[in-house]
Order: structure tokens, then C-alpha cells, then sequence
């Protein structure tokens, strides 16, 4: 039976790295995964995962999202010169007060999470709509459906990939190619660890107002609460995104937790934004003592 052929971005850690070797193990050997990366010296603790069989299920291709050539180059390396799941997981993350971020590291942000999503899509997109079959998955975020503080950057490219795939999605339906959003919240992965981040002795950070500054401390002490009380472990990510690849005919949005739905439909439901901006400063800054106090 011929086997589905699956490319993955961001293949070196956290949910790529899962995703590879959840599929190129799946008892069905039904899959073929070309996992890629940007750098290949990364990529013994993805050998070390499928050390006991699966090899021929699994190839490594070095791919840089953020350099064309890089992503053709890796395209062409396709053996069945065909791809009939796409799952656009790279992706970096941004924290930190907006004055204290470099011109060099905002670019970066949009470099891999948006411009590398779409030339991701680019090189794949043309034999997909010639076969007229196909599915785009994208790594999305909560962070992609409401503004959070301190994420002013990160959140806007999020923003703007969720703009590029329901676009997509409409014209796609054409050609029967589904496009996904994985919408995530926090995961126990190193994206956390792994994130460019203001810490508290930056200079930058210094030369801010001393209001900013115990904001930013008040919010990255939520960011342990959430991470204690919401992560999710991987695995439970990667059912989400199963539940996609299998699926007929995938929605274009699957939400991988709960925790933060009141908040994403009370920014649909306030026509004027005032009642989410509110609710989502309380969450933040007011929430920290009463988490605290039933730890």
C-alpha cells in the first residue's frame, strides 16, 4: 500500500520531534515522514527515537525555513515527489516589554513563524493543487487569537499566520486541500526555554520605567503559575494532531486545551474590545495572589 507522505519543519525539539516519531513508528507503517530541521548537528535525539526499526519510515533533510533555497533545496529531495501532508511546525518565540526588543530579533520572529510558513507552503503548495489533494497543518497558537501582554511581537505573527491559513483555506477548498490551525497553549516542550526573552538585568529592560518593569516581573511570575497549572505534555498535543491528519476532511481550527476558551470567546463576543482587554489584565495581573494562595 502506498505509504502518505509527510513533511515536517522544526523537527529538532518539542512537538516536530514527537509528531516524526509518533508517525514514522505508527503500527500501520502507513506513513513516510521526511522530518527537517535547520541544523542537522541536532539530530541525534531524533536517530536515538526510532533507533529500533523505523528508519525506513523516517528520513532527516536539513531545511532553514527562513532561507528560500534551503526549503526548495529540501523539497526537491522528496523521493516520491509528491507531499501529501504538510505540517508547518517551526517556529520562536519573543518576550519581553516592546522597548526593550531589537529591530534584528522582531525580524526573526516574522522571519521563521510567518514568512517561513509561507514558503513552506510555497514549495509544496503548486504539486498539491495539481494533484488536487492535499493538507496543510500549521503549529497555531492562543497567542494567534488574543493579544497577550508581553507577547506583543510573537502574538503578532501568530496573528498573522491565523490571516494567511483562513485565507488559504477558502481558495484551497478548490483543489481539495485542507488547511489546520493546531491551536496550543502552553506545552511542555523547550519552546519556553528556547524563546528569545527580556531577563531582568537587561540593560534595555533597566532604562524602562519602573511601572513597566513590575509588570514585566508580575507577568513572568504568571507565566510559571500557567505553566504549573495548564501545560500540556506533548503527547497530548500530538493526539490533536493526529486527530488532523487523519481526519477526511480536517477542520481549520482544533484546540489542543480548554483553559483558554472564556477568554478567546469573550474577544469574539466583545464587539468593542474593552470587555477582553479587562478580563485579560485581570487574568494576568490580578490573578497572581489568588493562584498563589490555593497552591
Amino acid at each position: 500500500m502506498e505509504k502518505t507522505v509527510v513533511v515536517i519543519t522544526g523537527c529538532s525539539s518539542g512537538i516536530g520531534l514527537g509528531l516524526a516519531v509518533r508517525l514514522a513508528s505508527d503500527a500501520s507503517r502507513g506513513f513516510k515522514v521526511y522530518a527537517t530541521m535547520r541544523n542537522l548537528g541536532k539530530k541525534e535525539r531524533l536517530l536515538e527515537s526510532v533507533r529500533d526499526g523505523h528508519m525506513d519510515t523516517l528520513e532527516i533533510l536539513q531545511m532553514d525555513v527562513t532561507d528560500q533555497q534551503s526549503v526548495v533545496s529540501a523539497a526537491q529531495k522528496i523521493k516520491e515527489q509528491r507531499v501529501d501532508v504538510l505540517v508547518c511546525n517551526a517556529g520562536v518565540g519573543l518576550m519581553g516589554p516592546l522597548e526593550c526588543h531589537s529591530y534584528q530579533n522582531m525580524k526573526t520572529i516574522f522571519d521563521v513563524n510567518f514568512f517561513g510558513t509561507i514558503s513552506t507552503i510555497q514549495a509544496f503548495l503548486p504539486g498539491m493543487k495539481h494533484r488536487k489533494s492535499g493538507k496543510i497543518i500549521v503549529s497555531g497558537s492562543v497567542g494567534g487569537l488574543q493579544g497577550v501582554p508581553f507577547n506583543a511581537v510573537y502574538c503578532a505573527s501568530k496573528f498573522a499566520v491565523e490571516g494567511l491559513c483562513e485565507s488559504l483555506a477558502i481558495i484551497l477548498q478548490h483543489f481539495n486541500i485542507h488547511v489546520s490551525l493546531i491551536e496550543c497553549g502552553p506545552v511542555n516542550t523547550s519552546f519556553l526555554h528556547n524563546m528569545q526573552r527580556t531577563d531582568l538585568d537587561n540593560s534595555r529592560l533597566q532604562e524602562t520605567d519602573l511601572e513597566t518593569r513590575a509588570l514585566y516581573h508580575q507577568y513572568l511570575h504568571h507565566c510559571q503559575m500557567i505553566f504549573r497549572d495548564a501545560a500540556q505534555d506533548t503527547e497530548d498535543i500530538l493526539q490533536v494532531f493526529m486527530e488532523a491528519i487523519n481526519a477526511p476532511s480536517p477542520a481549520l481550527r482544533y484546540f489542543t486545551t480548554q483553559f483558554f476558551m472564556p477568554l478567546t470567546k469573550l474577544k469574539l463576543t466583545s464587539t468593542n474590545g474593552s470587555d477582553y482587554v479587562k478580563a485579560m489584565h485581570q487574568f494576568v495581573f490580578s490573578s497572581n495572589q489568588k493562584r498563589d494562595d490555593k497552591a
